[in-house]
């Protein structure tokens, strides 16, 4: 008897192991396949995000950045998304001395959150204001996804299309 329970559970893993890659194959494959937002950018939108280049304080930045988040959760008709600007430097792992990789925010579905470090990694220098608005609209492309799109959100060729329509529409690239 015991013999038999424990192949059902070994079964049981396959076959949830192997569900669970079909679902993350269709997650990839839809997000791959979708390049576009789906909605008008506005006037305000595009004056926020300009605006973001004028001032590197992290009192504007938020201000700013919860006004443009608020504009683009709007537009797209999805809940709004909390944002948090840290004045700490940003997380980052070193190798062999060096800097391999850093972290300049994140996104918390389900919180809705979106966190964004404003100091570099090493010196604690403050963002460059396009770095600053790549990462604010690389996140909450991030919380589309997930709202709007229904996606896990990864890293796939359509996200980085997505977030390149959005800057688009925005001016972003033109400034």
């Amino acid at each position: 008897m015991n013999h038999i329970l424990i192949c059902c559970n070994i079964h049981d893993i396959i076959v949830i192991t192997m569900l669970r890659k079909f679902v993350q194959k269709l997650n990839y494959n839809r997000s791959n396949s979708i390049t576009k937002i789906k909605f008008k950018i506005s006037p305000e939108a595009k004056r926020l995000a300009k605006k973001l280049f004028e001032n590197k304080s992290e009192k504007y930045r938020q201000n700013i950045g919860d006004e443009l988040l608020d504009e683009l959760a709007d537009m797209a008709k999805i809940d709004i998304v909390n944002l948090k600007i840290s004045d700490k430097n940003q997380y980052h792992k070193k190798r062999n001395g060096r800097v391999s990789s850093k972290q300049y925010g994140y996104y918390k579905p389900g919180s809705k959150y979106i966190y964004i470090h404003n100091r570099t990694a090493v010196r604690g220098q403050i963002l460059a204001n396009k770095t600053f608005l790549d990462t604010l609209l690389h996140e909450w492309m991030h919380h589309y996804d997930f709202c709007k799109l229904h996606l896990n959100s990864i890293h796939t060729a359509g996200f980085y299309a997505r977030l390149k329509d959005l800057k688009t529409k925005l001016g972003w690239l033109e400034l």
